[in-house]
């Protein structure tokens, strides 16, 4: 099969599988307007603003009442995913309802929280959840705390990739560049996590706490490596890999 870039599969298809799922369900939807509007110039536009535009056209489809709408969004999602990949190739187009959460759920903290869960049990929230962050940090934090220790693989993820200060493709979140510490507390209780998923991203977030916090990240690392057991000394050893590469004599000394 030859390779698609993900931005292509944001087209006039995924707004008929969009309009064909809801209506599946139950939804009263104008499948036709939606896929007009969804679709205008979308050649000229690249992923974030394909997935935006499609958001937009759900916003001005579904009911105007937020936790209506979202219900029937959370409806249509399917199977969760069991595997730790797959998110893009077989769940991209999960993706603007994610973006439906950020846009237009700021308000409704509680119902946003619980899109969230599910989307991304199947996709991710790790780019939904920063406005959120940013709006009302203490009270999304507490959150995801609560999800740093939840049975499911994603959700645990969740917990560290979207407190990351510098993920990639998003803004940053500038109050955990200044002050890492409030983000510790989950990465604490991921420290030993069984899933490499999640350990890959408690060692990025790390890696981001060293870019601009080196003697927090250290103070941390420092604390984790005695009778580090082996989910840990990877997540050691990927946190400090731009250290080491850079022959950093304290990396080193960790990581041997």
């Amino acid at each position: 099969m030859a390779y698609k870039q993900l931005k292509l599969w944001f087209d006039s298809d995924l707004a008929v599988l969009l309009a064909d799922k809801l209506i599946i369900s139950g939804v009263p939807f104008d499948k036709t307007a939606f896929v007009h509007i969804a679709t205008q110039g979308l050649e000229d536009m690249e992923l974030k603003a394909r997935v935006a535009y499609m958001a937009d056209a759900l916003y001005q489809h579904l009911p105007f009442d937020y936790q209506e709408a979202v219900s029937k969004l959370l409806a249509i999602l399917g199977p969760e995913n069991e595997k730790e990949t797959g998110m893009f190739k077989e769940y991209y187009w999960i993706m603007p309802i994610a973006q439906y959460v950020e846009k237009y759920g700021l308000a409704d903290f509680d119902t946003s929280m619980k899109a969230i869960y599910e989307i991304t049990k199947r996709n991710t929230g790790e780019y939904t959840v920063r406005p959120f962050l940013k709006k009302c940090p203490e009270k999304t934090l507490a959150v995801l705390l609560r999800w740093s220790k939840d049975p499911n693989k994603h959700v645990r993820r969740l917990a560290s990739e979207g407190v990351r200060p510098r993920l990639p493709w998003a803004a940053k979140l500038d109050q955990f560049i200044k002050h890492p510490s409030p983000i510790l507390p989950i990465l604490e209780n991921l420290k030993d996590d069984p899933s490499k998923y999640v350990q890959k991203s408690v060692a990025n977030c790390i890696n981001d706490i060293l870019k601009d916090n080196p003697e927090t990240g250290k103070k941390l690392i420092q604390s984790w490596a005695p009778h580090a057991t082996k989910e840990r000394k990877w997540i050691i050893k990927h946190a400090l890999r731009n250290l080491v590469k850079a022959e950093d004599k304290w990396a080193m000394t960790i990581v041997m």
